[in-house]
């Protein structure tokens, strides 16, 4: 055999070694900057996730307040109107 075949032989070999060991760095690298955007994201939608249970917990407070509020309007209107049947008796 020819020394500049060998010489090209082992320049293929070594090339296809070099270009495969590059690429699974390059997969690597790539696997764990998704594992980190994979748990940013992550972390973004437990935020959201505890956000959105504030703001429930808030909204059945002010449901009990809309409730206690209604309450006392009703019972104000039914005073009301009793003072008015009153007062209607005074006038006449």
């Amino acid at each position: 055999m020819d020394i500049a075949a060998i010489v090209g032989l082992l320049a293929v070999i070594s090339g296809a070694i070099l270009g495969w060991t590059g690429r699974s760095r390059q997969v690597r690298k790539e696997e764990r900057s998704e594992g980190g955007s994979e748990g940013a994201m992550r972390q973004d939608v437990e935020y959201i996730k505890r956000g959105v249970d504030d703001i429930r917990v808030d909204m059945r407070i002010q449901s009990q307040r809309v409730d206690g509020i209604s309450e006392r309007v009703t019972r104000v209107e039914e005073s009301t109107k009793q003072a008015h049947k009153r007062i209607d008796r005074l006038e006449e």
